[in-house]
This record gives C-alpha cells, sequence and structure tokens, in this order.
C-alpha cells in the first residue's frame, strides 16, 4: 500500500507530504485546485515521463518520491532479480534537475525507468478518464479477462516460443533475402575467388619479388661495380690491401725502437683483416651474380599478376588479397549451405508455429472458461448501480493471427435498453453508463489480483443520488481487500471514506501553491456539507453531511 507521497518543487507545489492509511480514503477539492498535480506527481514515480517543465522553481530540482508498504504481496524475488535488497517498506523516488535530466532510486539504490514502471505495476492501478477512453480497446478488454484467469505458467511459457518464433521468423526472411542475392552473384564470387585460389598468393612474395627485380633489372651495374671494389681493394700492382701491407711493415719496424706504436699494429692487422675478407666477399658476390634475362621475365610476369589483382579489387598488399579471398570463399560456403541453412530454420519456425498454436488454443478455452464469471459479476454490479436492463456479453474470437497475447481478440457488446441488442461499448454507452462499467471492471480485479493500492480519480463522472451512494458503497466494498485512494466530486462517495483529504490553493505575495491537508471529523463534515450546498453552507446541508457520513 502506498503509505506516503513527498513532493518539491513540482508544478504548483513548493513541498508537500502526505501519510496515507489502510482503507478508503477521499481526496476532495475545487476545480482546478490541483488534484491533478497530485497524480501527475505520482505518475512519475511509477516511471511517467519527465521534463524540466514541471519544475515551479527551475532553479532547484523536483523530487517526488513514494512509500510503499509492500509486506506480504510476494515482491522479494523481483527485487533481488534486479540486485535490490528487500526492504518491507519501498521507497521509490524521481528526481529532475533544471535541465530536463531526470534519475530514479528504488531504496536509494539507482535503478532505470523500465525497472520503476515494471514494478509500480505490481504496487497500483491508477483509474483515471484517460483510462474510460481504453474501455473500447480490444488490448484493454483482453488484459481484464486476463487479469482474472488462472493461467498458471502458460502464458509465460506461450511468450517464451513466441519470442523464439519471431526470431526465427526473422532471421528465415533474412536468409531468404541473402540468399537470393547471393545466389544471382554466385558466379561472379566464384569466378574472383578463383582467380585469386589460381595466382597462388603467399603473404610475404611481393616484398621478396620487388628486391629480385631490382637486383636483375640491374645486375651488369652491381657487378661492374664489385668489380672496380674488389681491383680498388687487392689490386696487385696498387691496392688498399698493398698499401696497408706497406703501413703495417713500418710500423713492425717502429714497435722494435718504439714501443708505443704496438698498439696502432693492433689497429692495423684488424683492419686489414677486414679489408681482405670486404675484398674477398665483394668477389664472391661478383662469381655468383648472372645475367639472367629468363628469370627477371618470370619475376616481371608474376608482380604483374600481383599489381593487377591489388589494382582490380584496389587494395595495396597480398594481405589484404588474402581476406578478400577467404571472405569470398565464405560467401561461397554460405552460398552453397543455404539451402540447408533455410531448411533447418524453416523447421524451427514451423516447430515452434506448432507450439504456439497448441498454447494459444489452451490458453483461449481458458479465457473462454472466465468469461462467463466476469460476464456476470458485471452485470450483477451494474443491475445494483441503477442499470436494471443491462445486458453485458463478451465476444472471444480465435484466429491464428498470433501476438504476444496470443491468438485471441475481445469484443465486450453492451446494451442498457430492453429493446436495443448488445453492440460494441463504444458506439452505445454513455459517459455515466461508462463510469459504472469500469467501476465493476475494477472490482472484479482488485477481487481478481493481489493488488494492494488503487486510485480512483473522478469514476464517478456521470452518477448521482441514489447511483452514487451505491457506486460509494462498492468502492467502499473494494477498500477491504485494497487500499482504495478516491478523487470524487460527489458528496455521497466523499462520506464513505476513512481518510478525507482537501486539495486547495494558497496565494502569498508573489505565487500560488497547491497544498494538501488532512481533514478532522469537524472539517470533514463542513467541506461534504459545501459539496451538497455551494458555498453558502446552509444548516441543512450540515445535517445533510452528518446522515452521509453516519450512513457511510
Amino acid at each position: 500500500m502506498l503509505k506516503e507521497l513527498n513532493v518539491e518543487n513540482y508544478a504548483l507545489i513548493d513541498k508537500l507530504n502526505i501519510s496515507f492509511s489502510e482503507g478508503m480514503s477521499i481526496i476532495t477539492g475545487e476545480t482546478g485546485a490541483g488534484k491533478s498535480i497530485l497524480l501527475g506527481a505520482l505518475s512519475l514515480v511509477l516511471g511517467g515521463r519527465a521534463d524540466s517543465n514541471v519544475l515551479k522553481d527551475t532553479a532547484r530540482n523536483c523530487i517526488v518520491e513514494g512509500v510503499f508498504h509492500i509486506e506480504g504481496y510476494g515482491l522479494e524475488s523481483f527485487l533481488s532479480e534486479n540486485d535490490i535488497d528487500y526492504e518491507p517498506d519501498l521507497i521509490i523516488r524521481r528526481t529532475i534537475n533544471p535541465a530536463g535530466k531526470s534519475r530514479a532510486f528504488i531504496n536509494d539504490m539507482p535503478v532505470n525507468a523500465a525497472i520503476i514502471k515494471d514494478i509500480s505495476h505490481r504496487l497500483l492501478d491508477i483509474h483515471s478518464q484517460h483510462q474510460n477512453l481504453l474501455l473500447s480497446s480490444s488490448k484493454f478488454q483482453l488484459s481484464v479477462i486476463d487479469a482474472v484467469t488462472e493461467f498458471g505458467n502458460l502464458k509465460d511459457e506461450y511468450i517464451k516460443y513466441f519470442n523464439a518464433y519471431k526470431v526465427e521468423e526473422k532471421k528465415l526472411e533474412d536468409l531468404l533475402v541473402r540468399s537470393a542475392k547471393a545466389k544471382a552473384d554466385y558466379d561472379y564470387i566464384k569466378f574472383q575467388f578463383e582467380q585469386l585460389q589460381q595466382a597462388d598468393l603467399k603473404a610475404d612474395e611481393q616484398n621478396d619479388l620487388e628486391i629480385e627485380i631490382q637486383e636483375l633489372s640491374n645486375v651488369e651495374e652491381i657487378k661492374s661495380g664489385y668489380e672496380k671494389l674488389t681491383a680498388l681493394l687487392s689490386n696487385e700492382e696498387i691496392s688498399v690491401v698493398n698499401m696497408l701491407k706497406e703501413a703495417e711493415n713500418i710500423l713492425n719496424h717502429l714497435s722494435k725502437v718504439h714501443l708505443s706504436s704496438n698498439d696502432l699494429v693492433v689497429r692495423l692487422k684488424n683492419i686489414l683483416i677486414e679489408i681482405k675478407d670486404i675484398s674477398e666477399e665483394a668477389n664472391h658476390i661478383n662469381d655468383v651474380l648472372e645475367i639472367n634475362p629468363e628469370r627477371l621475365a618470370v619475376v616481371e610476369k608474376r608482380l604483374n599478376v600481383i599489381y593487377d589483382l591489388q589494382q582490380k579489387h584496389r587494395v595495396a598488399t597480398v594481405t589484404e588479397l588474402l581476406e578478400i579471398r577467404e571472405n569470398y570463399g565464405i560467401s561461397l560456403t554460405e552460398i552453397e549451405n543455404f539451402d540447408e541453412m533455410i531448411s533447418k530454420t524453416q523447421k524451427a519456425v514451423n516447430d515452434n508455429f506448432d507450439k504456439i498454436r497448441e498454447l494459444s488454443q489452451q490458453i483461449s478455452v481458458l479465457r473462454q472458461k472466465t468469461i462467463p464469471s466476469v460476464e456476470k459479476h458485471v452485470s450483477t454490479l451494474l443491475k445494483l448501480l441503477g442499470m436494471p436492463n443491462i445486458v453485458f456479453k463478451i465476444e472471444l474470437t480465435y484466429s491464428e493471427h498470433f501476438s504476444s497475447d496470443g491468438a485471441d481478440s475481445i469484443t465486450f457488446l453492451f446494451s442498457a435498453n430492453r429493446d436495443m441488442l448488445p453492440r460494441e461499448i463504444s458506439k452505445v454507452a454513455s459517459g455515466g453508463e461508462i463510469s459504472r462499467l469500469m467501476l465493476a471492471l475494477k472490482s472484479l480485479l482488485v477481487k481478481g489480483t493481489n493488488l494492494p493500492t488503487i486510485i480512483f480519480d473522478e469514476i464517478d463522472t456521470g452518477v448521482s443520488g441514489e447511483v452514487a451512494d451505491k457506486m460509494g458503497n462498492i468502492i467502499k466494498e473494494l477498500s477491504e481487500k485494497a487500499q482504495v485512494i478516491n478523487i470524487t466530486h460527489l458528496p455521497q462517495i466523499a462520506a464513505k471514506g476513512e481518510s478525507h483529504y482537501l486539495v486547495y490553493k494558497e496565494d502569498n505575495a508573489t505565487t500560488t501553491f497547491t497544498k494538501v491537508r488532512k481533514l478532522n471529523n469537524d472539517e470533514r463534515i463542513m467541506e461534504i456539507a459545501k459539496m451538497l450546498s455551494g458555498s453558502k453552507i446552509s444548516d441543512i446541508a450540515i445535517e445533510h453531511a452528518k446522515d452521509l457520513i453516519g450512513a457511510g
């Protein structure tokens, strides 16, 4: 149940704290006083849309907090699944900063709006005039039947197979599109793959070939250079080696008379050894190098193959060509396996379809069994509410057009007069009749579910007099099973509450505030008397108010 609602800096509310009790609470106030503002603030707690337009003072945060007593309502597993600590009192808080950014918390733990919306459906139901419009919606009508039908795990199992069916169906559609396109491109892909395959590319060969062709193309110049180098270093007449040998002889002679030259002798010997080695290696290279126009032609041809493929596929490396070849190979494998993949996916689609058809039929049977009790409950209450000739029928149609709700569509048929056949509610029901019908349905939902709190926002629109009194009795009876908070403009209904709250406006020098206060017994009598007679409260109205409260 809703224990507290705390609101700060929301619309016309500066700061507000309301404590609610079990049973039936009444909220009244003049038109425009701010009753709808309370519901707007509460909708934030329940995951409603938030923006900076709701801030009364645009320099401060808006904070709305609801405290719910949840002990005994089986929410432990839900909270555990969402990593939220369980406490008997659950606190949901929404904050909106001046930039319009919203944050949500459950028991001081940050959560997203989806979790808030999910848990709010388990905490309370708000009936507003908007829901009266939903009454003509087949989806809403179906939700009413489902709320009081005992499905066990059947609907959860159906949804599991339905979701799997939609996934496989989408997968099949994608496969068919890809298969058609791929098969149209098969010859092209196969040609490209085979051309790359026949090229027998190696990752590092381009660099090696480019080095080799550089050498083969300049072999004469290279050999000439090495011949000159060898002659310069080792010519018998004048060469670097001979000059170094002569220098070595000079230093050997000097070392006998000048000991300091020994170090130079060693160094020169090392140089001479290195020069001889260079000369020998240059001579060897020159010997093995040969002019080979046949090999040059082979390398040029191979490089031209690589360059042509790179230009064709707009890449710069053999590695990229190898990746393209691999992708073509994968595409060919996919194309060749498409029929098998399509066959397997089609089987998965068919299997899931058969399962959801079977489960939907079971769901439909259970709904059909529930319908007579719903018809009886609603008809009985509507007769009590001054509609003796009411005919209320529920038409269920099964067709294999599956949705997440199954394969049924529901239509509520209604007639308030003896000479009129039942027709769709939206075509025949008046505003007052719709209000009474919604109350009957809501009473059914409260009895059939474990909902802690229900809020009625002027569900009594369009009724008065004795009907209003009977409507009040029904709402009062509902408060024995769930906490009821009822916003009303009828004194007959207001008198039946156990707690009464007045919404009013208060002005200061610069602004207007919406405020709420709980009325004591005397204030309550005067408020109901005012609802009976207007701003001028007569003694008769006061006595009538006392009688209504006593009767309530």
